[in-house]
């Protein structure tokens, strides 16, 4: 046998250190921790949804507030940017005029040709003319021209903006001490404001021929009696109340695409993101304006029925 042999066989074991094994209740406790309460995500949506909620309408009347004290004080200091004006202008008639044409005849057709058939029923045909107003001047071209801007225009103002968040083009003009909402978002609201009368009477002209020449070649009404009947029911004030209606869903689709354009974040991906939810957003807000402003129409400028 050798030393080396001698000394391992001579030399103390240590002896194992003990494990401390976990308890019945730390086992239990540990499975506790690992199962997940699936109410959990549903609960913080929940508490976290309301306040976001409120912070985006905070956001919304502080740039609603920005962009009328720039306006006023642009008009007061007689230096509004009247080419970018324009430039604005010519661009969202270019991406809106031709779809609100299409969009229109379809909605006076369809109009024409379901009443119609229910009037022939009814022997009521000279009544064409009254549901195109009703329906047409009251109802379809201002919504057919809240959800062209909604559609076309706040996905551009939105790309646009969110472009220019991602490459950080807004924090620069900041630093450079220009006003983005001076810059950028007025125009584009004046432009919206000044365009969106022009896209609802285009739809109205539109849709009511349209309605005609389905009344008078299919339906077999004569013109002269579907003009009676248009202007005994579709007064000024309901033209009136769809312009009004055009106008407040340009403002919406304008404030709306604008935020989601300035907070954009996270590069292309925030970009498609803005653009998606200014146009989700924009559809919903202009559904629920036109419910209340229909609704204060009837109780206060209720039709007259001829």
């Amino acid at each position: 046998m050798t030393a080396t042999t001698a000394l391992r066989s001579v030399a103390p074991v240590s002896p194992a250190l003990p494990v401390d094994s976990p308890t019945h209740e730390e086992k239990r406790a540990g499975r506790r921790r690992r199962v997940r309460n699936p109410l959990t995500p549903i609960v913080k949506y929940l508490r976290r949804a309301p306040r976001e909620s409120l912070a985006t309408l905070g956001r919304t009347a502080l740039l609603a507030a920005a962009i009328g004290k720039c306006i006023v004080s642009g008009l007061l200091r007689l230096d509004l940017q009247w080419a970018e004006l324009v430039d604005q202008m010519w661009r969202l008639l270019k991406v809106t005029a031709l779809p609100a044409l299409l969009m229109a005849v379809p909605i006076g057709a369809e109009i024409s040709v379901q009443v119609g058939g229910i009037m022939n029923q009814v022997g009521a045909n000279s009544l064409a003319g009254a549901a195109s107003g009703l329906g047409v001047v009251g109802q379809g071209a201002p919504m057919a021209t809240g959800l062209l801007m909604a559609g076309a225009a706040a996905s551009a103002i939105a790309s646009d903006l969110g472009a220019r968040s991602i490459r950080e083009e807004i924090e620069a003009m900041r630093v450079m001490g220009v006003d983005p909402v001076e810059r950028l978002i007025v125009p584009r609201f004046l432009a919206m404001i000044f365009i969106a009368p022009l896209l609802c009477i285009v739809i109205i002209a539109a849709g009511v021929v349209a309605g005609l020449a389905i009344s008078a070649n299919i339906n077999d009404v004569v013109p002269g009696s579907f003009w009676m009947s248009f202007g005994a029911f579709a007064t000024p004030t309901d033209l009136m109340f769809s312009v009004f209606k055009a106008l407040t869903f340009a403002a919406i689709v304008v404030l709306i695409a604008s935020l989601r354009g300035l907070d954009a974040k996270g590069g292309p991906r925030g970009v498609a993101n803005a653009v998606n939810a200014s146009v989700v957003l924009s559809v919903f807000c202009i559904f629920v304006s036109n419910l209340l402003i229909s609704q204060l129409q009837t109780m206060f400028f209720p039709a007259a029925l001829a």
